[in-house]
């Protein structure tokens, strides 16, 4: 409970001390289970936690991947008990980073530690490599990775930060879709204006915002943008009737979400939707006064926050660059939008006849 307690919120800078007295609880704990050159590595940021064992002469070397960082908890009125205080309830552990990815990442530290204690060793080497940065899309990973490549070389990596399909059913995640965070930016006049002197003579960002977002989709729910889905690989039939046989239902999964009617792409199943299939998604939108009652202004800017979910083999670039096309030619000539782009991961498959999934399924 100890490691729910520190407040790791990665992208906000009021908590870097605390992402940085984690990882350094984290690398403490590690040495107590009796895994061996525990480095807390800074970078220009939050600070990678590396920690291996290495005596199982003539067996593979398994990769542990995972992460302490944590998202904001905002809004904190909607918690039943405070998220950095962990509660136990029933058989579960609230609080933040509970399952997204210190619960899950404790899980393989306790397995570790369980086989040390009982047989003294482990049946394969181990590297553990935990980020304090993937809330944030992982700037100083990829940096970390090229200039160790020989310290973490390994036969194959684990990572638990995905989504199991209910109590006492474990499933195994071959492909991942990738993420595409980009910031949409309307500016209009140079200061906000008194809507009864200039509105419905001077175009509303805001208003101007809702227009281009309501154009990122069609009336099917399919995205608009030019060249979005020339990449999409198509399930097999084998596949299609694997997740037709062991996936949620549509009804399991809307009644996940708490929401009694479905959206998005017609001709496609909830689960397919979520999986196989991309998405866009507005996360934020936001303009003008934010405070208690009203005011009565044309704000100069607005802007929107979206989250592209990209599968195999759609490249985030390129979509990237689809999405900043589509944008210019769809701007009203009366404001201007800037595009930034903040997150890029590419999707991810695996041949599902792999050794190690093998394993996994047996384990």
């Amino acid at each position: 409970m100890n490691f729910v307690r520190f407040p790791s919120v990665s992208v906000q800078p009021k908590h870097a001390r605390d992402v940085k007295r984690c990882a350094a609880w984290l690398g403490n704990h590690l040495k107590k289970v009796g895994l061996q050159k525990v480095k807390i590595v800074p970078t220009h940021r939050h600070p990678i936690v590396y920690a291996e064992w290495l005596q199982a002469a003539r067996f593979p070397t398994v990769l542990i991947y995972g992460h302490y960082d944590v998202q904001p908890p905002d809004p904190l009125s909607e918690w039943t008990s405070p998220p950095f205080e962990p509660s136990v309830r029933g058989n579960n552990l609230y609080g933040r980073g509970a399952c997204d990815d210190k619960g899950q990442l404790f899980t393989h530290v306790k397995a570790i530690e369980a086989c040390l204690r009982t047989t003294g060793r482990l049946p394969v080497n181990v590297k553990c490599l935990f980020e304090g940065e993937e809330e944030i899309g992982s700037p100083n990973l990829t940096g970390f990775i090229e200039r160790n490549r020989r310290i973490l070389g390994a036969h194959l990596a684990v990572i638990s930060d995905t989504r199991t399909l209910g109590p006492n059913r474990p499933s195994l995640t071959y492909s991942l879709r990738g993420q595409l965070g980009l910031e949409l930016e309307v500016r209009g006049p140079r200061h906000d204006l008194h809507s009864g002197n200039f509105g419905g003579a001077v175009h509303n960002p805001l208003q101007a915002l809702c227009e281009v977002i309501a154009q990122l989709h069609d009336k099917h729910g399919r995205v608009t943008i030019p060249g979005f889905y020339d990449r999409v690989r198509r399930s097999s039939e084998m596949e299609w009737a694997y997740m037709q046989r062991n996936g949620p239902s549509d009804r399991q999964i809307l009644r996940d979400a708490q929401v009694e009617r479905g959206w998005e792409e017609c001709g496609y199943s909830h689960y397919e939707r979520v999986t196989v299939r991309p998405s866009l998604t507005v996360n934020v939108t936001t303009g003008g006064y934010q405070g208690v009652g009203g005011k009565a202004v044309i704000p100069s800017r607005a802007l929107a926050k979206l989250s592209f979910r990209l599968v195999p083999d759609q490249d985030p670039h390129e979509i990237e660059i689809f999405f900043r096309r589509y944008i210019a030619r769809i701007t009203p000539p009366t404001v201007k939008c800037i595009v930034r782009t903040n997150q890029l991961a590419n999707p991810a498959v695996i041949d599902r006849g792999h050794p190690a999934l093998h394993a996994a399924v047996a384990a």
